[in-house]
């Protein structure tokens, strides 16, 4: 089933539904049919928008699947370098932008036809190691995440998710598309703001949050909190990158889910792991997806089978991407990991983070789970420095108000190998990130080359 049939079939089965917050699925669905004919795509044409998380971006996705053509959102945070590399690399036959009026016209029939393996989605992965590369989703590998989010985040039917996670992000996608195969509404924030937040979560009686762990911080440790009723909350989920411990602990206190997943995934393969069991073991990955198949190699680098139904079948335009990331039917995420005695997945971090020192290996996100547990400390994010002696030094770059001899006592004082401390801390006023909420290590690590 493609995904203009999968709207039509939700439109059909509850068309008195919210869509969005005011919107029902009846009337969405004739939103989508005039937008489509306004727009005047041909099947397999790019449709490229630069725009935040407005119902209009929502409504511009749908148009463009129903029109048969392929929705290509862009971050409007990167340089205009970036976006006319990528607006020329996927030849964008029309682009979108914050001020643009929407267009409206006679409604397309529709393009109920298209293959379900014909892309409908082009999202480009973060540039900060290179040009932004293309991954190209099918109709049938969107649905597949959506029903997998859907079953393995504990939507149920009328759920409502607050829609602030990117839709130039694949973690945005899903939730919008989660929400209409359980008659859900997806109500959007179009810009970051954790008070706004909040208020739309009380207003609007969310029950399902799916954020980066950044965002779930700003929101447990905003000043609104104690003021707010975020009783209907009762699914939690998060990606992106690692939560710590504490930060786990503190969600579970403040929003008491009935359901908290890790849900560990990338833009190439939607699903690798869920993480089910987060108030027994924070930040666990947890087991292999409903659609998935995994295994950690002898260099701990993680893999996935591209047989996923959620998989992409390769780059756009990237060769010598696909040879780097695919060999023998498996994604190598590029991601290293172990298993414990439970058969259950830990990240250790990116293959390439990993600090040799004194001969020793040291994954970053240990030293940042005990680190982020002093009280003092709001970020943090370690990386390995040049050093003669140790080959690497493990430093901390922090966002605290504690000091460092306070850190050092605080990491000695728990089951952190002492070889594993950190031998200097940087003191800094936030940390880069990435538009998803990732902290961005290798910028830290690329500065400390410099230095």
């Amino acid at each position: 089933m493609n995904l203009a049939v999968s709207l039509l079939a939700a439109c059909e089965r509850h068309p008195e539904l919210e869509a969005f917050p005011g919107l029902p699925y009846g009337e969405l669905l004739v939103r989508t049919r005039q937008i489509a004919g306004g727009l005047d795509l041909e099947r397999g044409d790019r449709l490229a928008v630069v725009l935040d998380n407005r119902l209009e971006t929502a409504l511009l996705y749908w148009a463009a699947q129903w029109a048969g053509a392929i929705f290509v959102p862009l971050s409007w945070r990167v340089s205009e370098e970036e976006l006319d590399y990528c607006l020329a690399d996927c030849s964008a036959g029309i682009v979108v932008r914050n001020g643009d009026d929407v267009p409206h016209g006679p409604e397309h029939p529709g393009a109920l036809e298209r293959g379900e393996d014909e892309p409908s989605l082009l999202l480009y992965t973060s540039g900060t190691t290179g040009r932004p590369k293309g991954v190209p989703r099918s109709h049938r590998a969107d649905r597949a995440g959506a029903w997998s989010q859907a079953l393995q985040h504990g939507y149920g039917w009328g759920d409502r998710t607050l829609g602030v996670m990117p839709l130039y992000h694949t973690m945005g996608i899903h939730s919008l598309l989660a929400m209409h195969l359980v008659g859900g509404c997806f109500v959007p924030q179009a810009r970051w703001e954790p008070g706004a937040a909040l208020a739309l979560i009380e207003e609007q009686r969310i029950t399902s949050l799916y954020l980066a762990p950044t965002l779930f911080h700003d929101l447990v440790h905003h000043s609104d909190l104690e003021r707010r009723d975020l009783s209907s909350v009762r699914a939690l989920g998060y990606a992106g990158a690692a939560m710590t411990s504490t930060l786990v602990r503190r969600c579970l206190d403040v929003f008491q889910p009935d359901v908290f997943v890790n849900h560990y995934g990338s833009t190439e393969v939607y699903t690798f792991t869920i993480g089910r069991d987060q108030k027994r073991k924070p930040g666990c990955a947890g087991r292999p997806a409903v659609n998935t198949r995994l295994r950690v190699g002898d260099d701990g680098q993680i893999a996935i089978h591209l047989s996923s139904d959620e998989a992409f079948c390769g780059y756009w335009n990237r060769p010598d991407a696909d040879a780097n990331a695919i060999r023998d039917g498996w994604y190598h995420t590029g991601d290293a990991g172990h298993l414990d005695e439970d058969g259950d997945l830990w990240i250790d971090g990116r293959v390439d983070d990993m600090i040799v020192s004194g001969g020793e290996n040291v994954h970053p996100l240990e030293v940042e789970d005990v680190l982020s547990g002093h009280p003092g400390v709001r970020e943090v994010a370690v990386i390995g420095a040049p050093d003669d002696r140790l080959g690497q030094r493990v430093v901390a770059v922090v966002v605290a108000t504690a000091t460092e001899d306070e850190l050092d006592a605080h990491c000695l004082a728990s089951t952190l190998a002492r070889f594993k401390r950190p031998r200097e801390y940087r003191f800094v006023d936030s940390l880069p990130r990435s538009p998803s909420g990732k902290i961005l290590r290798r910028l830290l690590h690329d500065q400390e080359v410099k230095a």
